[in-house]
């Protein structure tokens, strides 16, 4: 056993916390575990969080909703529960796009990557999940084109490929909705096991109660209201960086990060202890955690960028999303999301998860594949309120996401199964009965789903890395179906089963050569993880693609453009809103930019990071303050630009809300008869809206006179 002296204890100088000497005074001990199944706060804060700020936000929500029904008008039909009037504009979209892709994993596997392969673990996790959702706004404008009435993705597919291809994409919607579901409940859990002692299995029940509430209430715009509620504003970027008395500024982050990594570092029992980071990282340039030449850090990036392809591509949530959005916001909604959202994981993991290195604290790999770096951190710069601080962001991220999951399985089970093969003439009133219904079951099943996983050990970082090879296959004969009219239905169920097949038989072959066994632990590693995820979208995209070489559809898309809405809702969308020529520049638009920025961030920026190796001290800096800068602008715009924009909106409630109620209720009476009168003789509505059109020039008449 190697001793160290007493002068070496701690032995970087830092951390001392975490070190202690042995019983005999020879040796320099460091703790076994960062938690040591030991809590942080009590039960109660744990109970708290879930219950009442899922109380508070199931109420908060529900009395936005009303308040925007009571007083704006918006009228709560089936087609409003389920697409939120398909008239939401681009701050909301953009927030909704951030908080739905902010996952228990973007605050907890970000910071995991970040802690195992140094700066370009946050890197690679941003941008490999940053190009789905950019590229996805491509699909979001062919929607408006194709199938500007659908409810879901499966609708489309149904009206193109007919019922065989719609089973089966249906079954791997739910597979990535249940992957989804199950990775925010693991991270929720495990963090609010860790951090208060509740017990892991009621946690997994409890977290789900306040979002089945509030999307109950308000449907798909009480799950955008709550997201722009949720946006995840990084406060840890600044206290790592410029506020903690221990790593105050990017050079003491980075002289330590030299020392943790460094060759002559001890790393023996009982100095150290396995799965615990000591001395150089294996795989990264000269060991270094300042180098974004790393081995490790690479291959996560390609099975992140796989695997979130399936998690975009095939999640119903981002196409209920697509088709809530206003067509002209659609766009620039995706772009100023995913511009927004990258910030996120690059911020956070870049200050929690090299932080943890920067603090030299004990986590084990076990601990950090559970999530648990980031409450490591947070609880060894702030104490307690750390830990309060880290579980409220988490609860957050998991509520917003976990309720657009409630609505992405609601809209397949009411339009896709309900509507379609059990009662296609329901009425608008059966439909939000049913909708309301499976948003219920679905909650309960998340929480029975989450203590199976949790009883199983599966963990969030395992489940992360394998939802590519279990439904990537999906991915490039949904792409097909919009954007290719070759595409037919034969190639596109093949393409998918076998790809998955052949996806799940590659990763366990791999595993069972590369390590002799197959267990969670190595079906969970790198190796096995790039290979199942690369074969499964790779050759479902390869076989759907020679098979519509072999018997083109030649598909016109007439009878997508045929799907219908239940109600026929008016709308204040203007008819230009669907014009060809406008739906095409907005395309045009998304491609050019969504392409770009693709190219700037997965080639160009790992390109010109290369010749730099290990990072200098002001080379770091300078990385430090993109983080900073990025982190800082884009709390503000997500925060600013949704109010803004329903800046009207909200001063039609204030007024409403101070306003007699007598008086409000007369209006809308008024305003009933006056659209029954319109309805009963056409042309009155005309004949009003040339008055209208007379008073606007006059008005604009006496402007001009005016000056003069």
């Amino acid at each position: 056993m190697a001793t160290t002296s007493l002068t070496q204890c701690p032995p970087l100088g830092f951390g001392g916390k975490y070190y202690r000497v042995s019983a005999d005074g020879g040796s320099c001990v460091r703790q076994s575990s960062f938690f040591g199944g030991q809590a942080v706060l009590n039960q109660g804060v744990g109970y708290s969080v879930v219950l009442g700020f899922g109380a508070f936000f199931a109420v908060f929500t529900s009395f936005l909703v009303w308040l925007e029904k009571r007083y704006v008008g918006s009228r709560h039909t089936s087609e409003w529960f389920n697409t939120a009037g398909r008239n939401v504009k681009t701050g909301l979209i953009a927030s909704v796009i951030v908080s739905q892709w902010t996952w228990a994993a973007t605050i907890l596997q970000s910071s995991n990557v970040a802690w195992q392969y140094g700066v370009s673990g946050p890197f690679w996790y941003a941008s490999g999940a940053t190009i789905q959702v950019l590229l996805f706004g491509i699909m979001a404008i062919e929607i408006k084109r194709k199938a500007p009435y659908a409810h879901t993705v499966c609708e489309i597919v149904r009206a193109r490929w007919g019922t065989a291809a719609h089973i089966v994409f249906l079954v791997f919607c739910f597979m990535t909705n249940i992957i989804v579901t199950a990775m925010l409940l693991l991270g929720g859990s495990a963090v609010v096991n860790a951090l208060t002692g509740m017990n892991i299995y009621a946690a997994s029940f409890l977290i789900p109660i306040g979002v089945i509430v509030y999307t109950l209430a308000g449907g798909l715009k009480a799950t955008f209201l709550a997201s722009y509620i949720h946006s995840v504003i990084v406060i840890f970027v600044y206290l790592v960086y410029t506020a903690s008395h221990e790593l105050g500024s990017p050079g003491v982050v980075y002289r330590r990060l030299l020392e943790v990594a460094s060759k002559s570092r001890s790393c023996q029992e009982p100095i150290s202890h396995s799965g615990q980071s000591c001395g150089p990282v294996s795989g990264n340039y000269d060991g270094s955690y300042l180098t974004m030449l790393s081995s490790g850090g690479l291959v996560f990036g390609i099975i992140n960028i796989v695997g979130n392809f399936g998690t975009v591509f095939v999640d119903n949530g981002y196409w209920v999303s697509a088709i809530a959005a206003r067509p002209s916001s659609t766009h620039k909604g995706y772009l100023l999301g995913v511009l927004v959202w990258f910030a996120v994981p690059f911020s956070l993991a870049t200050s929690l998860g090299i932080g943890a290195l920067a603090l030299d604290l004990p986590i084990t790999a076990s601990e950090a594949s559970h999530g648990l770096v980031p409450p490591a951190t947070a609880i060894a710069l702030m104490g307690k309120g750390g830990a309060v601080l880290l579980l409220t962001m988490l609860f957050m991220a998991v509520t917003s996401t976990g309720s657009s999951e409630l609505i992405a399985v609601s809209s397949l089970c009411t339009y896709d199964i309900y509507r379609t093969y059990i009662n296609p003439n329901a009425s608008g009133k059966k439909i939000l009965q049913v909708s309301r219904g499976i948003i219920l079951g679905f909650g309960c099943f998340m929480g029975a789903l989450g203590v199976i996983l949790n009883k199983a050990g599966v963990s969030l970082g395992w489940m992360y890395l394998a939802m590519g090879v279990i439904v990537g296959s999906a991915v490039i004969p949904i792409v097909f179906m919009l954007l290719w009219r070759k595409a037919n239905a034969f190639g596109a169920i093949l393409g998918t089963i076998c790809g998955c097949i052949l996806g799940i038989i590659t990763w366990l072959v791999v595993t069972s050569v590369e390590y002799g066994r197959v267990n969670l632990d190595t079906t969970g590693r790198n190796a096995p993880m790039l290979a199942g995820n690369l074969v499964s979208i790779l050759t479902g995209g390869a076989i759907h693609a020679i098979c519509s070489f072999l018997w083109p559809q030649n598909y016109d898309w007439e009878t997508t453009k045929e799907i219908t809405m239940v109600e026929k809702d008016k709308t204040d969308l203007s008819s230009s809103e669907f014009m060809e020529e406008k739906l095409m520049r907005a395309k045009a638009w998304i491609v050019r930019w969504g392409v770009g920025f693709t190219l700037v961030i997965v080639v160009l920026w790992p390109v010109l990071s290369l010749p730099a190796r290990e990072f200098s001290k002001g080379y770091f800096t300078f990385w430090a303050a993109i983080v900073i800068a990025w982190g800082t602008i884009g709390s503000a715009v997500i925060i600013a630009l949704p109010v803004i924009e329903s800046w009207q909106t909200i001063q039609s409630v204030c007024v409403g809300m101070f306003t007699n109620d007598r008086l409000m209720e007369k209006i809308h009476e008024l305003n009933i008869k006056l659209q029954a009168v319109v309805s009963a003789i056409p042309e009155a509505e005309r004949l009003y809206l040339l008055e209208v059109e007379k008073t606007k020039k006059l008005d604009a008449g006496e402007q001009q006179v005016l000056p003069a």
